[in-house]
């Protein structure tokens, strides 16, 4: 019975962590992410995320008043349910009108769950230590945000996570005989409680949230930036590991009623982030202020409407609890979101004007009651606005070139899961992808992108061995140029200009000399003994599979990107036979290797009987002259 009882005194942390899971993984990031896949851009995706803010504002207000579902645990239970059913429809494909209807339910389902979560929180975390509890149940909802599997997981996979994390914590032990009964002694009016006017604080946390939904946005879409904070494992769990112990410092110094102090040391934090973020030499730095200041203030969010406001009553404390979150929580992230949209950086005066409205009304309150502290809060904020005042507020967004953005999407894509970028030293890789790579090479990648394991090419010279013209086309449609081809189609990717930026980064992928590397493919010829294997009929097959859509004028990728290719590709079809023939070595060479400057490939994978096949049929099947290197 012991262990039971402790376990019911966890519900509320365990509750606490999912929401953050949910709302951090599924509905501030993967249901953006698979917005875009159904191809929900510009005004369209600002509607729909507009739905959602509305979903949320309208059942935060109205969550205190829902008289037909007076049981909190009932009524948080049908909120989880509904947000998970929400992220379950998500992962299928939506209409405009669908993406609409699971907005607003994400919504809807988040205020019932929140504002019902928060008035009862000290009941479900138990009536000891229910605010350590709750910074434990906050750090470690953001730690699971942070595991690598769960971070770098598919869109689709962290939305039916986040399902059944909600659907998991639905089926707690939530009623309580005592859950509708008089105000727990506990909770009781004391005077040794500091009051803190409401108005100060909403403002206070609305500040807090722009800046923070701000930043998010802004990092999750730049490359260079996302690049710098959130990639890598190690560096994923270190930044766990910072929310986590952020978490729990917020809640023992909320123990002690330092919510003013709490406030003003989270804008501190993520004041400094938002100067170290437009320094790209510091962005490694904004990594660690950045979830210092979140955890400080997301402890405090949900702990002030549940247990150091003013108000001691269940009633009052959900009213307020909903104009919080409705204005801070929802109006706040959507400002937020909107700036980083539209302006693509945190302009330096925001920040400053957000430091005057945090720290200077909140200061004069804990001054009252905290003189000694207000000289270390002085101190904070002083270092936090000679940052913001002497760092450069240049904004990496505006001076990222197609080729940052490129690598971004590249990685964002999982290429590497296919693809790698090492070419190992004395092997074949040498002579069949370029230049070998070498261990400083790879370790100048920010993060490195060796690779997984090699189901495609090699493409760290990839830029040398094929023109922007083909890279875009096999991205397409990669089976209109290579027959046999098992990657799948990115033509969403041109929807929104990623495909454009991953075409820039791919083609920079080549060394600046290569003078060795090409003596090496002129000085190449099949094997003696591939030559006597050769056979007209392989050739005649090869030539079908992989040549034909390009020297033929009904091939695919002749007929859809003709006035693309550069120069016109010949067309074998109607060649006659002659007595002038193409020298097979030379056709060997081309076939093997591409021509340079031109759209023409090489066919790197074939082996040296296939390749001595294919120049064998040709030889035997054209007579116009190919051009040479």
């Amino acid at each position: 019975m012991r262990s039971e009882h402790k376990v019911r005194d966890w519900r509320g942390a365990i509750l606490v962590a999912a929401v953050y899971v949910y709302f951090l993984i599924f509905a501030q990031f993967a249901f953006l992410e698979l917005l875009s896949a159904d191809g929900l851009q510009d005004n369209k995706l600002k509607a729909v995320m507009a739905a959602m803010a509305v979903g949320g504002i309208l059942f935060s207000l109205l969550t205190p008043r829902l008289r037909i579902i007076a049981d909190p645990a009932r009524r948080i239970r049908i909120g989880l349910i509904l947000s998970a059913l929400a992220a379950a429809l998500s992962v299928v494909p939506l209409s405009f009108t669908g993406a609409i209807a699971v907005a607003f339910l994400i919504g809807a389902g988040l205020g019932i769950v929140t504002v019902t979560l928060v008035t009862y929180l000290v009941v479900w975390c138990g009536e000891q230590a229910s605010i350590l509890k709750t910074g434990v149940g906050v750090g470690i909802g953001y730690l699971i945000c942070n595991i690598p599997a769960v971070f770098t997981a598919s869109a689709k996979h962290q939305a039916l996570f986040s399902a059944f994390v909600f659907l998991a914590v639905a089926f707690l032990p939530l009623a309580d005989k005592n859950l509708l009964g008089p105000t727990l002694q506990s909770d009781a009016p004391s005077k040794t409680r500091p009051y803190l006017a409401f108005p100060l604080v909403l403002i206070a946390f609305t500040a807090l949230i722009w800046l923070d939904s701000s930043a998010f946005y802004i990092i999750q879409h730049s490359g260079v930036l996302k690049a710098g904070t959130w990639s890598g494992d190690l560096r994923l769990w270190a930044i766990g590991a910072i929310h986590f112990v952020f978490a729990i410092a917020s809640a023992f110094l909320l123990l002690k009623k330092r919510i003013a102090l709490v406030l003003i040391s989270a804008f501190a934090f993520l004041g400094s982030a938002c100067a170290l973020l437009a320094h790209p030499a510091l962005i490694h730095s904004a990594a660690l202020f950045y979830p210092a200041g979140v955890s400080l203030y997301s402890v405090a969010l949900v702990i002030y409407p549940s247990s150091i406001s003013s108000h001691y009553d269940f009633g009052k404390r959900a009213r307020q609890a909903g104009w919080l979150y409705a204005i801070a929580g929802w109006i706040g992230s959507a400002l937020g979101i909107g700036m980083g949209q539209n302006l693509g950086h945190i302009p330096t005066t925001f920040v400053l004007t957000a430091g005057v409205l945090v720290s200077i009304p909140l200061g004069v309150g804990l001054a009252r009651t905290a003189p000694r502290e207000v000289t270390l809060l002085a101190f904070i904020v002083v270092v936090s606005m000679v940052a913001l005042h002497f760092l450069p507020t240049s904004n990496p967004e505006y001076t990222q070139t197609a080729i940052e953005r490129g690598r971004q999407v590249y990685i964002e894509e999982g290429c590497i899961s296919c693809h790698s970028q090492y070419v190992r030293p004395g092997t074949s890789d040498v002579l069949m992808w370029g230049p070998a790579s070498t261990p400083a090479e790879i370790h100048a990648e920010k993060p490195p992108l060796i690779g997984n394991r090699r189901q495609g090419p090699d493409l760290s010279e990839v830029g040398l061995r094929r023109s922007s013209t083909w890279l875009k086309e096999h991205l397409i449609a990669p089976r209109t140029l290579t027959g046999n081809s098992i990657m799948p189609s990115y033509a969403y990717l041109f929807d929104d200009g990623r495909g454009n930026d991953l075409v820039a980064y791919l083609a920079s992928l080549q060394s600046g000399d290569i003078a060795a590397h090409l003596a090496e493919e002129h000085a190449w010829r099949p094997s003696a003994s591939a030559v006597r294997q050769a056979s007209l009929s392989e050739g005649k097959h090869l030539y079908r599979e992989d040549c034909a859509t390009c020297h033929e004028a009904r091939g695919d990728a002749r007929v859809l990107w003709s006035d693309q290719l550069k120069p016109q590709p010949p067309d074998l079809s109607q060649m006659r036979r002659s007595s002038e023939k193409q020298d097979t070595q030379y056709l060997a060479q081309i076939i093997k290797f591409g021509i340079q400057d031109t759209d023409m490939p090489g066919h790197e994978w074939l082996s040296d009987r296939q390749v001595a096949s294919l120049s064998l049929w040709i030889h035997d099947n054209s007579s116009q002259p190919i051009a040479k290197h």
